[in-house]
């Protein structure tokens, strides 16, 4: 492992490392976009609807289990740094059972208020039970989606992300298997779409304990080990609450704009939700490449190597940056038809290609974004962490979409997503040149 991360040449060892990330990111973006266009063909636009409404859940869980999955990381990979290697094992450990628990505590709290929850996401009459049936599936089986996210962080930290992308893919590809079962032969609608969810992440989760158990030779599951002392207890909970933030506030973001959106129609909603399915082909390879340098960041921060730190900073950049805009351009370019291949009515497709194209229009400074995330992380710099983490898609962003909507009705609700993205991108800048120069100052 230290031979990896210290010595092989900067583009191999981050393709390496990367590359499994990605794949089962690419896993992840088939599966949306099976899901979306089975669900589509039902031709039922309040079903398409009703699971747009619960897609935040998805993000909120994932948010939740960010808190130990990228905290616990970020601080292990800087532990693996220094070779500081029994901490590690100790604090992998505690990550994981401190998501369990939370997990179960936050199934009970989210099903005992399960309506008002609803209501807030932005479900109409006609929506309810779609949102709903969708909702009961997905709490119920919280436990696997939130614990996913910390061994499946914490094993790429040892460079096992070959293993990690192997469960992601398994238990996506169930995943696209009972959708269809779910939906056309069983006839269960949205509560099916839930519960084939869950059963890929019961699979994806089993697998990620598996490898852990036996493949991983530093960090281990033994609740015997299970250690955390205050302090890095808090360096994790420091860099994993701004990154859990980065994925609730994309659940706030998305249910501030399917509410703004809902005032025009459920073809509006659903047309958001098809274009948020194609737009994440390019953002999940883009975060897939973001997170999986994320361990070889921390880990040469944590070794003092800033001559090789700053090369694998500069090829992030080139990769994130040179792959957004290439794939950016494509996408937008056929959007009507990607559109129409969804669902293919006039309304829908006119509005899907509008808000897809808005949505890709900033993806190159979205690459730029994901490369700060990291550094801010890596570096354990929580307040910058935190700031990135509440401005694109909370902060910012309600406060621009509730003036656009005003200024400009439908159109600036579409376009208040790439406006928060500029400014988000701007905040960015000047938060990286600090901790870089703050790092200079200190090396």
């Amino acid at each position: 492992m230290d031979q990896l991360f210290e010595k092989a040449p900067v583009r191999k060892v981050y393709m390496q490392l990367a590359l499994p990330v990605v794949m089962g990111m690419l896993a992840s973006m088939v599966y949306n976009l099976a899901d979306t266009f089975f669900v589509a063909k039902t031709g039922n636009a309040n079903l398409v609807a009703g699971i747009s409404l619960g897609a935040p859940l998805f993000s909120f869980l994932l948010a939740v289990g960010d808190i130990f999955g990228l905290g616990g990381s970020a601080v292990i990979s800087q532990m693996l740094g220094r070779q500081d290697k029994k901490s590690a094992a100790g604090l992998a450990s505690y990550c994981f059972y401190a998501s369990i628990i939370v997990s179960l505590v936050l199934t009970v709290l989210m099903l005992g208020f399960k309506r008002p929850i609803l209501h807030l996401l932005g479900t109409t009459p006609a929506t309810y039970q779609y949102a709903a049936g969708f909702y009961n599936m997905l709490i119920g089986g919280s436990v696997f989606i939130v614990v996913s996210l910390v061994p499946g962080n914490i094993i790429r930290t040892e460079g096992l992300a070959k293993q990690s992308m192997i469960a992601t893919i398994l238990g996506t590809v169930l995943t696209i298997v009972l959708d269809p079962i779910f939906l056309f032969v069983c006839h269960w609608g949205a509560t099916g779409v839930g519960l084939a969810n869950v059963i890929g992440y019961v699979l994806n989760t089993s697998l990620l304990v598996y490898f852990m158990q036996k493949r991983a030779k530093v960090l281990t599951l033994a609740w015997s080990q299970a250690h955390a002392t205050r302090k890095t207890l808090l360096a994790t909970v420091s860099i994993g609450i701004p990154a859990s933030l980065t994925n609730f506030m994309a659940s706030f973001g998305t249910m501030l704009l399917n509410n703004y959106l809902a005032r025009y129609g459920a073809d509006a909603v659903a047309a958001m939700g098809i274009a948020n399915k194609i737009y994440m082909v390019i953002m999940l390879v883009m975060v897939g490449f973001a997170f999986g340098a994320q361990p070889l960041i921390g880990y040469n921060y944590g070794s003092g190597n800033r001559k090789r730190l700053n090369a694998i900073l500069r090829f992030d950049y080139e990769v994130l940056i040179g792959y957004s805009l290439v794939l950016g351009v494509i996408l937008m370019i056929l959007a009507p038809h990607l559109v129409a291949l969804f669902m293919n009515q006039a309304t829908i497709v006119s509005m899907g290609t509008l808000m897809l194209r808005a949505l890709l229009a900033t993806t190159p400074l979205m690459g730029a974004i994901l490369v700060f995330t990291t550094v801010f992380q890596s570096f354990t710099k929580p307040i910058s962490a935190l700031i990135m983490a509440v401005a694109r898609q909370g902060v910012i962003f309600a406060v621009v979409i509730i003036f656009l909507s005003k200024a400009a009705g439908f159109n600036g609700v579409v376009w208040s997503q790439a406006v928060s993205d500029c400014l988000t991108f701007l905040i960015g800048v000047v938060l990286f040149y600090r901790a870089m120069h703050a790092r200079r100052k200190t090396a």
